[in-house]
């Protein structure tokens, strides 16, 4: 039924505000323990027995919890609500809409919450040696208790941070190159249902942005691949990040990232005196350096629990 302000609600009407577990989706269903992209963790609400009297204390809890939901994933339309014992409990600033809007908003990931922090580094990767021919490759993972806190770590806005460096020992126009192509990656957040890159420039060769932590399997999705287009001569060289996890959404602790890059150039410049056809010092690769960074959530606007992960690792490391 559609609500409008003054209906009163009856009980069973209340007890789907709290616990409706398909759409138009209760409370429970949206903080509580939910499902896939559904779900925060936090304490879910009782229901009333049929028949019983809906007390203030009850309608309270509800009140408070969608204003926690809505700080949290800053619903700025929310406004406090309260009722005291004999009150005429009606419609409240319209529930099913509230319910609505924050269903929407966790679904998406919380995409408005600030209340979030920045981990230090968790795993720094850097490549042996200079001079490999072909490719380096690097993985990191990030791996929670169990599937539900993984699931509420992304739904509540926490994301996957990778960037990408190279150093050398004396720079050249192909390290140069390389450098540029972490720069342009920048800060590259895998989030909820997307993920973000805060870098630009370089020529985007696969855009796989559009894809999160949902849109995710248990082989390699690519999210970014970038051709080089600063050095005529390097045009050829890219960098790749993908990521996969380890069983479906919903079922996954353990999310891997991998970094990739590939040097196809020719190397066909010597130094004078070179007859040998011998790559010299200037065309060698950098070592390449992968950081793995994690985005918490925190408890700092509502919620009253947050999910981090409990372990970090470096999978692979090794070059061709």
């Amino acid at each position: 039924m559609a609500y409008v302000a003054g209906d009163t609600i009856l009980d069973d009407e209340y007890n789907a505000f709290v616990n409706n577990s398909s759409s138009p989706f209760g409370y429970n269903h949206i903080a509580g323990t939910g499902s896939l992209n559904y779900g925060l963790g936090q304490t879910e609400i009782t229901t009333v027995s049929p028949g019983n009297t809906i007390n203030a204390s009850q309608w309270n809890s509800l009140f408070t919890g969608l204003d926690n939901i809505a700080n949290h994933t800053n619903q700025s339309t929310f406004v406090g609500r309260a009722v005291s014992a004999g009150d005429n409990i009606n419609i409240a600033s319209a529930i099913a809409t509230d319910l609505s809007t924050l269903a929407t908003a966790v679904a998406a990931g919380s995409t408005g919450a600030t209340a979030k922090t920045t981990s230090s580094a968790l795993q720094t990767v850097t490549t042996g040696s200079e001079g490999w021919d072909n490719t380096a490759f690097q993985e990191v993972s990030v791996s929670f208790s169990n599937a539900n806190q993984m699931r509420w770590f992304f739904n509540a806005g926490g994301k996957v941070r990778i960037t990408v460096g190279a150093t050398a020992a004396s720079t050249s126009a192909k390290d140069t190159a390389f450098v540029g192509l972490g720069n342009a990656t920048g800060n590259l957040d895998i989030g909820s249902q997307s993920t973000t890159r805060s870098g630009s420039g370089h020529t985007t060769t696969t855009n796989g942005l559009a894809n999160g932590f949902y849109d995710l399997g248990t082989g390699y999705t690519t999210l970014l691949l970038l051709t080089q287009s600063s050095y005529a001569a390097y045009n050829a060289n890219t960098l790749k990040i993908e990521a996969k996890l380890d069983a479906a959404p919903g079922s996954a602790t353990k999310i891997f990232v991998k970094m990739t890059a590939s040097d196809a150039a020719a190397d066909t410049q010597f130094t004078s005196g070179n007859t040998s056809s011998i790559p010299v010092g200037i065309k060698d690769t950098p070592k390449m350096v992968t950081t793995l960074f994690t985005i918490n959530p925190t408890t700092a606007e509502g919620l009253s629990v947050v999910y981090t992960p409990s372990t970090t690792a470096t999978e692979q490391n090794g070059t061709t």
